[in-house]
């Protein structure tokens, strides 16, 4: 069987984040084709794509306006997330920049219904505050009206739909979030969520008539999300949705139409249901046939003119990340207003063509979902990836066994899913196995779930990845003396605790822009993240103490295995410190250590060149230990 390396592997293009125009016919959405985001252009199914963009550094998003040809797209600067707003007229190519204050956050509200102004966020006035900023499309720079001062971590959810408010969420934790609207002439900001404790309100749209909330939320006590329909007038608070038992993870709503799309996240796949409400009833909506997309994973909805068809990004173990358009009959059923079409619908043409450097789709392994009983009883959620050859029984069991990658995500309230991933393609081409593991804290499985690492229980979800080494070592498959802990943020964090915590278990340890020390992580992090990040891990003034105690420069004495950091010079979330302070001290320590500093990347590696550089040393540093 051919092999190809690992720059053919990161060759594969990924295609998302589509934007409908306002003709309804001509689609933007952003792919890697040059080693780094940027913003393409296409006019049907696998038409010819056009570059719009074409930037050194990634493209963040792009919107279009809804009355004109032109778009909004965000930028930042080597990866320091103070991202820039741009004009982009689809005519004549033209590019405005729109904020032009380098120094400051830029986070997009949206277009108004007519397309004169848009809405953003923005710390300029303070560094760890966000205010919310009106502009006109012809404006730039000052010329932003600025029309609320924030006290925190504030976001836009969109326009009403006669643009006289502004629909804000205010974030205090990934698992606490206050909605307000701002009425845009008063200035005038109404509280819609008082709450006590943590409640999640998050993805939150309008509806049609401007007299509700559409949004997702674990109000009541819920331990997952259900989608809800929030009086605006009365605050009265009732489910259209209860999720059955998973998140409904949110809710994509024409406010015109009232067609919408709402995603679960069962176990980590995705299943769409569309829809269109009610009009008397605001909790009762028909329903079209699931779209039919390939892969387990999907998102980014948007709709085209007059929500007759809506694009969506869907990615899968084997399948690139490719933007789909899923049609939408209109033809209905008679009967209840929770009734469904009849028609065979929920068709979905593939539009963009990402490709796959020439590798054969057909090479793509699948992962497997299992389920590790931790210390606790706990079942723990993971995919397994075996190369295709990997030998299921051994004679002797584990004869001719694979080594292993425990890939270990960030958050720590994240999730890994069943999406594509080329280095995980290219390390099991090239006879690993590839485990990653949904520890306790992680999304996806509830706020139980969620919280069971908190601050005093953080080496509980430690624990989980010991358990996840020993089931593995157990499999017939898996060689038990070659395991590798990987992971990037806060999975970096983990790997490091991994190796102190359990060191008889690791070949080797890979940390990409990982959290070291708790205490100078939190002292150095951007002054907008440090409330939001406390909340999860803890505070200095409250829990320095045990923060101390857990972080691993602090028992960098227990590594065995050999160690590779890596990182970016302008990370603004995990400050480069942290990888300079842990490989300094292992080495002290005597521990094989490898170090790898990007000076143009922030948190995680953007540009090809650096991603080529940085796995290709992960496969040496890989094959010299495991």
């Amino acid at each position: 069987m051919v092999s190809y390396d690992i720059e053919r592997y990161l060759n594969i293009r990924s295609a998302y984040g589509a934007s409908f125009g306002p003709d309804g016919d001509r689609l933007s959405f952003l792919m890697d084709t040059t080693g780094t985001s940027q913003v393409w252009t296409l006019q049907g199914s696998q038409e010819w794509p056009e570059q719009r963009t074409f930037y050194d550094e990634r493209v963040t998003f792009a919107t279009w306006s809804p009355e004109r040809p032109e778009l909004i797209f965000g930028m930042d600067e080597g990866g320091n997330e103070r991202a820039q707003l741009f004009s982009l007229d689809a005519e004549t190519g033209a590019i405005e920049n729109l904020t032009a204050m380098p120094d400051a956050k830029h986070r997009w509200g949206g277009f108004s219904h007519d397309g004169e102004r848009f809405a953003f966020t923005s710390n300029r006035r303070e560094e760890s505050v966000f205010d919310v900023y009106v502009q006109g499309r012809d404006e730039t720079g000052d010329d932003a009206r600025l029309v609320y001062e924030g006290e925190g971590w504030l976001s836009l959810a969109g326009w009403s739909p006669d643009d006289s408010r502004l629909l804000v969420s205010q974030a205090y934790s990934n698992f606490d979030q206050d909605l307000y609207i701002l009425d845009l002439e008063t200035e005038e900001l109404d509280h819609l969520t008082p709450h006590e404790g943590d409640v999640r309100y998050q993805s939150a749209s309008w509806a049609p008539d401007g007299e509700g909330i559409y949004l997702v939320t674990d109000h009541g006590d819920a331990d997952t999300l259900y989608l809800a329909y929030l009086d605006v007038a009365t605050g009265n608070l009732e489910t259209v949705t209860d999720g059955d038992g998973w998140n409904v993870d949110g809710i994509a709503l024409d406010d015109e139409t009232g067609r919408f799309v709402y995603s679960q996240n069962v176990e980590g796949y995705t299943e769409l249901t569309v829809g269109e409400l009610d009009d008397e009833v605001p909790t009762a909506f028909e329903t079209f046939p699931q779209p039919d997309l390939p892969g387990g994973v999907a998102g980014g909805v948007s709709f085209g003119a007059d929500a007759e068809r809506f694009a969506v990004s869907t990615s899968g173990d084997s399948v690139n990340t490719n933007v789909f358009v899923v049609d939408i009959e209109e033809r209905r059923s008679a009967g209840s207003a929770t009734g469904s079409h009849d028609a065979e619908t929920g068709e979905a043409e593939r539009w963009t063509a990402a490709p796959t450097a020439g590798i054969p789709r057909e090479t793509f392994d699948q992962s497997e979902l299992v389920h590790v009983e931790s210390f606790d009883s706990l079942a723990v959620p993971g995919f397994l990836t075996l190369p295709s050859d990997a030998a299921e029984t051994g004679e002797p069991e584990h004869e001719n066994g694979a080594p292993v990658i425990v890939d270990i995500h960030g958050g720590p309230e994240s999730q890994r899913r069943p999406s594509f991933s080329s280095v995980k393609q290219y390390f099991v081409d090239r006879g690993y196995a590839y485990f990653e593991p949904n520890v306790r804290g992680s999304a996806g499985y509830g706020a139980d779930y969620a919280s069971l690492d908190d601050v005093e229980k953080r080496m509980d979800s430690v624990a989980d990845i010991e358990a996840c080494v020993e089931w593995l070592q157990d499999h017939p498959a898996v060689d038990p003396d070659r395991i590798a802990a990987k992971g990037g943020s806060y999975g970096g964090f983990m790997v490091l605790a991994a190796l102190t915590e359990y060191p008889d278990l690791w070949a080797a340890g890979i940390d990409v822009v990982g959290i070291a020390n708790f205490v100078t992580f939190l002292e150095n992090t951007g002054d907008w993240r440090r409330e939001l990040r406390e909340a999860e891990y803890g505070s200095l003034e409250d829990d320095r103490e045990f923060l101390e105690e857990i972080s691993p420069t602090n028992n960098v004495g227990n590594i065995e295995a050999p160690l590779f950091v890596l990182h970016g010079e302008n990370d603004p979330r995990v400050p480069v410190g942290e990888a300079e302070q842990i490989a300094e001290q292992a080495k002290e320590q005597g521990v094989p250590v490898r170090k790898l500093i990007f000076d143009d990347e922030g948190h995680g590696f953007s540009k090809l060149e650096n991603r080529i550089e940085a796995y290709s040393a992960i496969a040496d540093f890989l094959d010299e230990h495991v």
